[in-house]
């Protein structure tokens, strides 16, 4: 704030320093230090980066470097973030993703660019683009086999429940129909390689099925995403009517818990340890050769402390396996121990929490229904 008076910077403090203020205003981050003189919103240094793409809605600023007039700060302690949000976030749907500092760039890009730029909660029962239970169009996907990207047709459809999908455009049979209620839908840019990149699993025959899809336009990609959830929001309230919104939202797509490389070995214990990738999405932990596999090659039910399952630091001793990574975890279940290696220390400490925080929550009883289907391990 070099240059500025110092009154003008006893006034910006003044304001700054307002609890309401003390989070990012469109990612939640701590300890925002830029601000738009023009929105009135105080937000972190990533969204800023975003709001500094679209300089015809928002002018920013930073609180420590930059000079701030006697104006812009009064329009700053007359907003800021409670009542900036109160105009651009008065109607959001309750099933719409709102993105944190861990979520990509294109959720945070796109959220800040729906409530500012496009207004899209502002007023009441807007017609929003992922809202009327249909849509079409094509998503760019990945082969199973060949791995390369080609355009698809697809097609989400409320009154029927499911996600379609077609090899060609004038297709009359889907190459796949999947129940909404099987789908989750999570952002994999890196995974993928493209920043739009989209993770779609559903569950075919109780096994994990993936389909990695991206769009050239970010805010199509996102639409989809919250389609998607919007039609799960509305199956789900028929299907669970007496449960509360709040209850069906936590029920919609969900982020993995923990993805990354570790060793395995088979259900013997005696074979060499192979490295795979894995995914731990709430009870299933599933691995694979390449983490753009179509299938996982075993999956195994983690289920809850109160019916037998634990993780532990280490490896059994007299463990026979040869294996190269030396942070071992061995997962207890009530039939067999999984044992497991990681390369670093801070990728064990990483898992263990993972596993920890699923074996600490009690099993709802379609989890006990799931693991009754569950006849899983990992083979070799």
């Amino acid at each position: 704030m070099a240059g500025g008076n110092e009154r003008d910077m006893k006034a910006l403090k003044e304001v700054w320093k307002r609890a309401e203020n003390s989070l990012c205003a469109d990612c939640g981050k701590p300890d925002p230090d830029w601000a738009s003189s023009t929105l009135g919103v105080f937000i972190c240094l990533s969204c800023s980066g975003i709001h500094r793409n679209i300089p015809s809605i928002s002018k920013v600023k930073s609180l420590k470097m930059d000079c701030w007039d006697d104006d812009q700060v009064q329009f700053l302690a007359k907003h800021g973030n409670a009542v900036t949000k109160a105009i651009y976030e008065a109607h959001i749907p309750i099933y719409y993703y709102q993105p944190t500092y861990n979520d990509c760039q294109v959720l945070r890009e796109q959220w800040i660019r729906a409530k500012y730029e496009r207004k899209e909660f502002t007023e009441p029962g807007k017609q929003l683009p992922y809202s009327d239970g249909v849509k079409e169009g094509i998503l760019w996907k990945r082969g199973r086999d060949n791995g390369q990207f080609l355009p698809r047709k697809f097609l989400l459809s409320e009154r029927e429940g499911c996600l379609k999908y077609f090899t060609k455009q004038d297709a009359k049979e889907p190459k796949i129909n999947v129940k909404i209620d099987v789908i989750n839908a999570t952002f994999q840019p890196e995974k993928i390689g493209n920043p739009n990149g989209l993770q779609i699993t559903y569950l075919k025959d109780n096994k994990t099925r993936n389909i990695f899809v991206y769009h050239e336009s970010g805010k199509e990609v996102v639409d989809w995403f919250n389609a998607i959830r919007s039609v799960q929001f509305h199956y789900l309230k028929v299907a669970f009517p007496i449960a509360s919104d709040n209850e069906i939202k936590n029920r919609l797509t969900r982020n993995f818990l923990k993805e990354g490389y570790m060793e395995k070995t088979g259900p013997k214990q005696r074979e060499a340890f192979k490295k795979r990738w894995f995914t731990l999405d709430h009870r299933r932990l599933m691995y694979f050769k390449d983490p753009l596999d179509a299938f996982a090659k075993g999956e195994v039910f983690v289920g809850s402390g109160e019916n037998g399952y634990s993780v532990q630091k280490g490896l059994p001793s007299g463990t026979q396996g040869n294996f190269s990574w030396h942070y071992g975890i061995t997962i207890v279940t009530p039939d067999r121990e999984y044992l497991f290696t990681c390369e670093t220390e801070t990728d064990q400490l990483e898992w263990i929490r993972a596993f920890t925080s699923v074996i600490n929550q009690a099993m709802t009883p379609q989890e006990y229904a799931s693991k009754c289907l569950d006849a899983v391990s990992f083979p070799s």
